[in-house]
């Protein structure tokens, strides 16, 4: 899953557009239990679809098959926590499995039901890693437990060759304590290509390296260089797998702290009447392109009625209600929304904005 492919699947789809959720397990005996769930899933599909007077009995069975054969193109060997199904008319079906649990439900409606896929995304951390090394120092794109090496934009960055007669000559100035400036300039060229990756890519930034090392990249990189965590030690030539195990504990650090933040975030545009709370009012100011960052809480669904061009919320659960003016899920829209807009979403744990009715906006304005 990257960004395009969210984007892509965001799009508003011909009636009806089907998703389906389901938690899944990792054991194969439960394996069993969850392709008899997902038969029962794709009945209540085909029934609803029946039932509803929008759609003819030929398309509800093309967009059955259609997941159908999405189901079938998922591997029962890559085990994961979640399913989510896709089928829509004229043919288009998708099957995406998440390390994340979701709760089991159909969603029929005008657009796919991605909130799983964007928490899933999101909450996935994306970072840099930054390997400190005299010899070759390296930055690696970390996404969750993945690390792959950044070999561009001026990395890695080596210091520069040197002839035998200056080895000898720096070797005796190592030796007095003399070559600081030289460890200062490779320095500084590592800082230099840090700055022009995150000038276009701006993510947290994890440091790697010796005492020495971190302490001099601080001196050169200055104010202008946000540090969300560090790991001391020497890592030249570990495994990446390795370093994102030993990065691993700094970055759920940073994570837990960017959670509290939001809280900040949030009393800081109360303040200067820009904030929104509760569904209905988030809603409309998100309607109008206002939404700049959404937080909501991950289990938080909420069907609704739509009458006179308005969202009404009703009690629930999403497929509860029936009907050609029912959206299954009200906070999708929300998000859906938000993301259309260029705005950013963060999903917090339940009960993290108990006192903000469960969703919560930054507006532009």
């Amino acid at each position: 899953m990257d960004a395009v492919t969210l984007a892509g699947l965001r799009k508003p789809r011909p009636y009806p557009a089907v998703s389906v959720l389901m938690p899944t397990h990792r054991s194969a005996r439960e394996g069993r239990e969850d392709r008899i769930r997902l038969r029962n899933l794709l009945g209540e599909v085909r029934r609803r679809l029946h039932d509803d007077p929008k759609v003819a009995p030929d398309a509800a069975d093309h967009v059955v098959r259609g997941l159908e054969r999405a189901a079938g193109e998922v591997d029962p060997r890559h085990a994961s926590d979640g399913l989510v199904l896709f089928a829509a008319p004229r043919g288009e079906h998708h099957a995406f499995t998440i390390g994340q649990p979701v709760d089991e439900r159909v969603v029929v409606d005008t657009g796919f039901a991605t909130r799983d896929l964007v928490a899933d995304y999101t909450r996935t951390p994306r970072y840099w890693l930054l390997s400190l090394s005299d010899h070759c120092t390296r930055l690696w794109s970390g996404l969750g437990t993945e690390l792959v090496e950044h070999a561009r934009g001026g990395f890695p960055v080596e210091p520069e060759p040197i002839d035998e007669a200056s080895a000898g000559r720096l070797a005796r100035r190592a030796a007095q304590g003399g070559d600081g400036e030289r460890r200062r300039q490779a320095m500084r060229d590592v800082v230099s290509a840090l700055e022009r990756v995150l000038a276009r890519d701006r993510r947290p930034l994890i440091v790697a390296g010796v005492t020495r090392h971190q302490a001099l990249f601080d001196e050169v990189a200055g104010p202008h260089v946000t540090v969300a965590g560090r790991v001391d030690g020497s890592f030249e030539g570990v495994a990446p797998s390795a370093l994102a195990e030993a990065a691993r504990p700094a970055l759920a650090a940073y994570e837990d702290l960017r959670e509290v933040g939001v809280l900040s975030e949030l009393e800081a545009a109360r303040s200067i009447q820009r904030y929104a709370g509760g569904l209905c009012e988030v809603t409309e100011l998100v309607e109008e392109g206002r939404g700049e960052h959404l937080v909501v809480e991950r289990g938080y669904y909420a069907p609704a009625v739509r009458s006179g061009g308005e969202l009404i919320p009703v009690d629930g659960m999403p497929g509860v209600l029936k009907g050609a003016d029912v959206v299954d899920d009200a906070v999708d829209h929300v998000i859906e929304t938000v993301l259309e807009y260029g705005g950013e979403v963060t999903f917090v744990s339940d009960g993290f904005l108990i006192d903000h009715d469960r969703i919560a906006l930054v507006t532009r304005y």
